[in-house]
């Protein structure tokens, strides 16, 4: 193909598409609730829009076969200027929608079902035809190739492929490492649409020289190349985008343990995938470009075959390198440690990542043969496997079979492929039999190998042999460990301990109120100590928990934990808090928040956040405490903590820890009364006060709340250890994007 233009239009606008997938499916967590079902719609729209648009511009741009190239390439243009406009109209969209959603909802018993199927709605309604409208370029574009340049036109689609996922791997790194922590989200949203319409500037120029290629130039490359009609190419991009859409959310789940529970992990996990996909396209291309007929022979000769019956033993290499026995340290939350995890994920998802990167765009060259329509069908098609990969991981192959015995149920259709493509040849429908020697021997090897696999490995969970694991749609919970050293820990991260400090965060501010309670709201359940404390004081308590296994397990912690939630005063809710809180018409006497660890945990900036706080501001009773325990970090997401939490309440008060590490910040509308230990100690109810003391054997209830005065910080103070920083908001999550500070 003489022109590269195409090739950096299709690598920015693969940018722009990675950096609003991010950062839309980010605000519509910060609307409407950051849960498994929530971040599904948000992807699953988005890819519904791929597909649409795929399907749809290739019908459309096929009523203009006969005009000249400047007219799909203006309607490529005018695609990417639209796309250009999502970044400013999708955020107001979803904000609009957030507004209407929470006006009508507030005072209604609102359920679950019934909330996720109208913020779908509004999801699909703010984000959809943005997206139709990103599927859309590929039939576009290809239409433009093939009237400007009619060499090698039957590959347009894997040459634009290329390009997008080029540009994917930098929307996927750039924003994540660099503008999201100088620019914030919808900064970075603008930096996307100006890219956009820049785009469709150079576009729009293109098609004022845009020449045709001769009729007969046309005729003849028609003549040459014939697509293949066989629906088995069909189902084979359909098998692929579920698997390796499915495969990614198991990915995920397995090598977090080792990189940790922070953005950059995630981002270099797709990095990687991204990366493999490359490779492989590229590898793909150089054969095309080579002079080759790949389309051709990778259908029919031995070694495309090869790659169909491996690719399930492919897929299945992650079991080995997720394996905890693999001799490579576990450092979690260290620059070292994040290294050898990305060596373990490196391993395990690259060879088969690269290999769909190959197949994929030769597939939809072959069923192609360079002809827009055909390409759009054959592109939707692959993207409604990548709709469907997902939700079956996620809600049906995970809680049902974990993280290791899923990926072998997700490989299973590769292993049919695999069975079939060694007795048959994809270019002569499914007709003619390969050589004898690609038959049963390559086969049997690679089940072989798989069984082997799949028996002598272990996941992660074997490191801990005396442990309760439960599984559901969000995460995999794992409660282990004996007396004072159990733990719990959710997708290998551990959320708590038994500590003193949990208990604080219930009879600390409680302690403060200065007249009796009636009820308290407990946002992050854990192992269910602060909700124990507080029903210790006889009140009516709420606690809220995003994970449903997590309250399950509180019997392993608690031998009372069981007899706890079957009390009347207590009310268990598996929900997002945030987005309980703006659903509840309920007021609090105290409103506990323990955000999951670490502090720079993807997500944990929305219990942090300027916005939050406003969100609990109405939930307040007169008198009431909002309570928020910050576990210790950097100085500067202390400082942007600290400046969020005094910006929302008039009146302020922080403890450092009894253990020495952390802060409680406790804030409320009225001043706090200036009490010593004494007097506190003397508010607690005579159960909640054994409570207090339970794991301080020796230890008063005045001589703790003295112990806990004693630690008190100025806030001015915490802000001073970095002034520069602004407050923590939705759009500026100083505590998650930390990376240039680290390095400066």
């Amino acid at each position: 193909m003489k022109s590269r233009w195409f090739f950096l239009f299709f690598l920015i606008s693969g940018f722009c598409s990675l950096v609003y997938e991010v950062i839309w499916l980010r605000l519509g967590m910060a609307k409407f609730g950051v849960t498994t079902p929530m971040v599904s719609i948000v992807l699953s729209v988005f890819m519904a829009g791929l597909g649409l648009g795929s399907w749809g511009g290739g019908r459309f741009i096929r009523r203009f076969d006969r005009a000249p190239a400047s007219t799909p390439l203006r309607f490529y243009g005018l695609l990417e200027l639209i796309i250009g406009i999502s970044g400013f109209a999708a955020p107001a969209t979803i904000d609009a929608g957030y507004r209407l959603l929470r006006d009508t909802g507030r005072g209604f018993a609102w359920g679950s079902p019934v909330y996720y199927v109208a913020s779908g709605v509004w999801v699909a309604v703010a984000l959809l035809p943005w997206c139709t409208c990103m599927g859309a370029t590929f039939p576009f574009a290809m239409a433009a190739i093939r009237r400007m340049h009619g060499e090698d036109s039957e590959h347009s689609f894997s040459y634009l492929y290329l390009a997008n996922v080029l540009g994917a791997i930098l929307g996927t790194l750039i924003p994540a490492f660099v503008l999201i922590e100088l620019l914030g989200f919808r900064g970075t949203l603008h930096v996307a649409s100006a890219l956009n319409f820049l785009l469709a500037a150079a576009v729009f120029l293109l098609s004022m020289g845009a020449v045709s290629a001769s009729a007969s130039t046309a005729e003849r490359r028609a003549l040459r190349v014939a697509p293949t009609n066989s629906t088995g190419i069909l189902w084979l991009l359909f098998a692929t985008g579920l698997c390796s859409m499915a495969m990614e959310v198991i990915w995920i789940r397995e090598f977090t343990v080792y990189l940790g529970n922070v953005v950059y992990a995630f981002a270099a996990i797709l990095a990687m995938y991204l990366g493999a996909t490359f490779t492989g396209s590229y590898i793909y291309r150089s054969r095309v470009q080579s002079g080759s007929r790949p389309g051709e022979s990778i259908n029919t000769g031995d070694r495309g075959n090869v790659a169909w019956v491996m690719l399930g033993l492919i897929a299945l290499l992650p079991l080995l390198f997720a394996d905890p026995r693999l001799p490579l340290p576990e450092l979690q939350y260290t620059v070292a440690g994040f290294g050898y995890g990305a060596i373990r994920a490196g391993l395990g998802v690259t060879l088969f990542s690269g290999m769909v990167g190959f197949l994929t765009p030769m597939l939809v060259d072959r069923w192609s043969g360079g002809d827009p329509d055909r390409a759009g069908r054959a592109y939707a098609v692959n993207v409604a496997g990548s709709i469907l990969g997902p939700l079956v991981a996620g809600f049906a192959v995970l809680p049902w079979a974990g993280e290791r015995w899923g990926l072998c149920v997700v490989a299973l259709p590769l292993f049919v492929i695999g069975f079939r493509m060694c007795r048959k040849s994809l270019s002569q429908p499914l007709s003619q039999p390969l050589r004898k020697s690609l038959r049963t021997p390559l086969y049997a090897a690679c089940v072989a190998l798989s069984v082997l696999l799949a028996a002598f490995t272990k996941d992660y969970g074997a490191k801990f042999p005396h442990r309760i694991e439960l599984r559901d749609y969000a995460a995999t919970v794992i409660a282990t460990g004996e007396g004072m050293d159990k733990r719990i820990l959710v997708n290998g991260t551990g959320m708590t301990v038994l500590t003193p400090i949990t208990k604080v965060m219930a009879h600390l501010p409680l302690s403060m109120l200065g007249r009796p309670a009636n009820n308290a709201l407990v946002i992050c359940f854990g192992m269910g100590t602060t909700f124990r404390s507080v029903m210790s004081w006889g009140i009516h308590t709420t606690a809220v928990e995003l994970i449903p296994s997590v309250p399950k397990v509180f019997g392993y912690f608690h031998p009372d934990g069981p007899a706890l939630l079957e009390s009347p005063l207590a009310h268990m809710v598996i929900d997002d808090g945030r987005r309980y809180l703006e659903r509840s018409p309920e007021t609090y006497d105290l409103i506990a928040v323990d955000p999951p660890p670490p502090v720079s945990a993807p997500t944990s900036s929305l219990l942090y956040s300027q916005e939050f706080y406003a969100i609990i501001k109405p939930h307040l009773r007169p008198g009431g405490i909002v309570q928020v325990w910050f576990p210790g970090g950097d100085d500067a997401t202390l400082a942007s903590v600290a400046r969020a939490f005094r910006n929302a309440f008039p009146y302020v008060r922080t403890f450092q820890s009894i253990a020495g590490w952390g802060i409680h910040f406790l804030g409320r509308m009225e001043p706090f009364p200036d009490w010593n230990g004494v007097a506190l100690a003397q508010r607690i109810p005579a159960r909640a006060a054994a409570d207090l003391v339970e794991w301080n054997e020796g230890t008063t209830p005045p001589e703790m709340m003295e112990d806990v005065l004693g630690g008190e910080k100025r806030v001015g103070d915490l802000i001073g250890v970095d002034p520069s920083q602004p407050p923590i908001g939705d759009d500026r999550p100083v505590n998650e994007y930390f990376l240039l500070r680290s390095i400066r």
